[in-house]
């Protein structure tokens, strides 16, 4: 995958080195980034959420089709997919945003755990050669960790040993330019937040202030799914529906109701599972990209909704109203016509 990946990593190591130039700042860098990265996937979400809509007001003839086959799951499918696809609705860009999300971890990965290469540009030989040379002074500690891909640690040792940092200067391996301020707001972002109390206490000064990217992590992944159930097309009549489904378990559609429901919540706790793992094993800058990533999220899902869902929910409120209104009618020339008919008779 190097061949593909390769190219993939370098641009966005690029896109990171234009923006750290123009905010003089990491952590505005990898905002930024961020930024970027979810407006280019708004497209991918609005496309998303209109066939969303349009599986929503399918919902009846899903239903009609359900009740049609009865236990003939192959030939429901068949024809719901038949349904689907000669409205517009479906799609695989439901399912293709939450893999683009966890496809664009790498990147955002490789830059954060090897800033020396992607945003100072070092070469892969003077930071393999820096690393040796750690390794032979005795000065590297856990150097099984230490890798060209991700050398964190060659970081704080050229920040916190002046000798070392000369010798590597001396024999041409780095510039004084080239090591970069990799903080923000005073918080170190090449640290990893810790999880482990004993690890805290040892430091409390570096890693008790890390500790507000993972509760920042959950804080926005909750709310995010909390607005995703909120703000989706039908939510009251689902809701509604699940009530009655309480009730009568023997409801049609009970099984298919059920196997959706599942998975779509394996869907939902997998990327903040994901999230809070990553937050906790890679540099800090990984779990600003992923806060940022929450906030724009929910940026997104309010857009949506006021695009789409809102308008798609009054128009079905309206049409509900002018069925009631035309079955009131109807109702009453019924009553009317029938009072004319006792009074011939």
């Amino acid at each position: 995958m190097g061949f593909l990946m390769t190219p993939l990593y370098n641009f966005f190591g690029w896109l990171t080195r234009i923006l750290f130039a123009f905010f003089g700042n990491y952590g505005m860098a990898i905002i930024m980034l961020t930024v970027i990265i979810r407006l280019a996937l708004v497209p991918l979400n609005l496309k998303s959420q209109k066939s969303m809509i349009k599986m929503q007001a399918l919902s009846s003839k899903s239903a009609e089709l359900q009740r049609k086959y009865g236990d003939d799951k192959q030939k429901y499918q068949e024809e719901l997919m038949k349904l689907q696809q000669e409205n517009g609705a479906g799609g695989l860009s439901g399912c293709l945003l939450p893999l683009l999300q966890i496809f664009f971890i790498w990147p955002i990965y490789r830059i954060v755990s090897g800033p020396l290469i992607y945003l100072s540009q070092v070469s892969k030989e003077n930071v393999q050669a820096m690393i040796d040379m750690a390794q032979e002074q005795g000065i590297a500690e856990n150097a099984a960790r230490f890798t060209v891909e991700n050398h964190i640690k060659l970081i704080d040792i050229l920040n916190s040993n002046s000798d070392f940092l000369a010798e590597c200067i001396s024999k041409g391996f780095i510039r004084m330019g080239q090591l970069l301020d990799l903080n923000f707001m005073g918080i170190d972002l090449t640290q990893t937040p810790a999880w482990n109390p004993v690890t805290i206490i040892s430091d409390p000064l570096t890693y008790i202030p890390l500790l507000i990217f993972p509760l920042l992590v959950i804080l926005t992944s909750i709310i995010s799914m909390r607005m995703a159930n909120w703000l989706k097309p039908g939510y009251k009549e689902q809701k509604e529906a699940k009530e009655r489904q309480k009730n009568n378990p023997a409801r049609a559609g009970q099984v298919q109701q059920d196997q959706a429901e599942m998975t779509a919540k394996m869907m939902t706790w997998m990327m903040p599972a994901l999230m809070l793992v990553t937050t906790f094993s890679l540099p800090a800058a990984m779990g600003l990209y992923w806060v940022v990533g929450g906030i724009m999220g929910i940026l997104t899902q309010l857009l949506t909704y006021f695009l789409f869902t809102k308008p798609y929910e009054l128009k079905k409120a309206e049409m509900e109203i002018k069925k009631a209104e035309v079955f009131k009618k109807n109702s009453a020339d019924k009553d009317e016509k029938h009072k004319k008919n006792k009074k011939k008779k």
